[in-house]
């Protein structure tokens, strides 16, 4: 109750704004996973394709006890991943958006080499605007501070290889095999050229019935995934590219990520759950009339003691494009 608390009023007090550089953490090659983010439709737009590819490297772990740890030597684990998109406004003040992935497991670990790829989990999410972002150029009352706020629901559709289908170890999965419900909470205010963001989710799996784990039959039980937490700040600056129109947008991000101890049977499961931070920074061009996007970015997990705990640290470099349809 305490942590749920103290997440409300993370919401209250990070007050963000103008959005498409945040990104809520991501799960690895080892874990699966899947994020609350969604595509977000343009007020002005009805409809936004997005593609984008990340390349996530792997460079050591977080215990149990938050201790960072690195891999044994000549291990190279990359996770490939291809996330197609798509968002659709259907009404002035609702969008819904779908986000599907497909994924490549590429592993060397203490000598043992996998190479397996498949679908990751589907993410579908539905979001009400709650208030606009009214863009302003400089701050004339308190008026001009109130951000804009959307809220929403996603839902992560087990669409992926988890660990209770047919793999031989965690090197092989693609997705967790939970349903999990999150609400989404995204404040944003821009004062231009500056713009900031804050995304909050918190999330609750489904519990399911297991009787198969990396391949091997069990005794049936039902387990359930521990809650779900995340939040990201980022801040960013536009420049406008001569007279034409274009500009360029540069932005540095924080995110934090935590998901509680998992059930069986209704027993806890003592530290099967995780948390992790990770920083990270985003480039994108926007073509003059604002249909047209191209972005880089890179997270990076911080591979210090104390800033992770029982989870791999990486670092994620995202390609992509973005169309929208005015």
């Amino acid at each position: 109750m305490l942590r749920f608390q103290l997440f409300i009023v993370a919401a209250v007090l990070l007050v963000g704004a103008a959005t498409p550089f945040t990104q809520s953490a991501r799960a690895a090659s080892c874990c699966g996973g899947g994020s609350a983010a969604s595509l977000s439709v343009p007020k002005y737009a009805r409809a936004v394709a997005d593609l984008s590819f990340d390349a996530e490297q792997y460079d050591g772990f977080w215990n149990q006890d938050g201790r960072h740890i690195q891999d044994p030597p000549g291990s190279d684990l990359v996770q490939y991943r291809l996330n197609m998109g798509l968002g659709y406004r259907i009404a002035t003040d609702w969008q819904a958006a779908i986000t599907v992935p497909y994924v490549w497991n590429d592993n060397t670990y203490s000598g043992v080499t996998s190479h397996t790829d498949g679908l990751g989990d589907t993410t579908i999410s539905l979001t009400y605007e709650l208030l606009d972002d009214n863009s302003i150029w400089k701050v004339r009352d308190l008026a001009g501070l109130v951000p804009g706020v959307s809220l929403g629901l996603a839902l992560l559709v087990p669409t992926g290889i988890s660990p209770y289908d047919d793999v031989k170890s965690s090197f092989d999965v693609t997705g967790r095999g939970f349903y999990r419900l999150d609400g989404t909470l995204l404040l944003e205010k821009t004062i231009r050229p500056w713009n900031v963001a804050v995304n909050l989710a918190y999330g609750t799996y489904f519990e399911r019935d297991v009787n198969r784990e990396y391949g091997k039959y069990v005794e049936p039980y039902r387990k359930q995934l521990g809650d779900r937490a995340s939040a990201s700040v980022a801040a960013g600056y536009t420049y406008v590219l001569g007279t034409g129109g274009s500009s360029v947008n540069g932005s540095v991000s924080y995110a934090w990520l935590n998901e509680e101890d998992a059930s069986y049977n209704g027993n806890t499961d003592h530290n099967s759950g995780f948390r992790k931070q990770s920083i990270g920074g985003t480039l994108t061009y926007s073509s003059t009339d604002s249909n047209w996007s191209l972005r880089a970015g890179w997270n990076h997990a911080l591979q210090e003691d104390g800033w992770g705990c029982n989870f791999p640290t990486t670092d994620i470099f995202t390609l992509g494009v973005r169309y929208v349809f005015l």
